[in-house]
């Protein structure tokens, strides 16, 4: 499928399996049962995938404008039989719903990601957005451009076998 250029197989496991995994216990500290999860620029299907099989009581939307992208995540849906499991192939702004956690990883900047995606955040919904080291230029200009997000908690993420910073930026709407 050609759906990410990471090719030596450990870099993949460590890179995009286990750093989705890293994803895992935080959110089911936040939203322990039943919830509807959008997952933003999802790519492969990361984090996404990994939550649909891991948390069978979240419905997990995975949005990216890449058709063959969206297509992997029908199919890995349709095989592994995962009902919770959504590949949807449209652009952020244009899709309508409503999710009580919106993810990405690596999507965009905090102020797009956040901005782009206002529209589709429930009434107390939040957003987990995964970074890699404490985005802190991305964090102050949120507070610059008046973006109506406030971040609530940064988590540091330990990934097994990845010597990287990893963390969860978790913010909600200013009110």
């Amino acid at each position: 499928y050609n759906l990410t250029a990471l090719r030596e197989p450990t870099a993949v496991l460590t890179h995009h399996l286990l750093d989705s995994l890293a994803a895992v216990p935080p959110l089911t500290r936040a939203r322990p049962s039943d919830t509807r999860l959008l997952d933003v620029g999802a790519g492969a299907g990361l984090p996404g995938v990994v939550i649909a099989i891991l948390r069978p009581d979240v419905q997990v939307h995975c949005l990216d404008a890449v058709a063959k992208k969206m297509a992997f995540v029908q199919q890995v849906a349709s095989e592994l039989k995962l009902p919770n499991l959504r590949g949807v192939h449209a652009r952020v702004e244009s899709w309508k719903g409503s999710y009580d956690v919106i993810s990405s990883r690596a999507f965009a900047s905090l102020p797009d990601f956040f901005n782009g995606s206002r529209h589709l955040l429930a009434d107390q919904g939040v957003w987990l957005a995964m970074k890699g080291k404490v985005p802190q230029e991305e964090l102050t200009a949120l507070q610059e451009q008046a973006v109506g997000a406030d971040v609530f908690h940064v988590e540091q993420l330990t990934v097994p076998g990845l010597d990287a910073d990893r963390c969860i930026v978790w913010a909600r709407p200013r009110v």
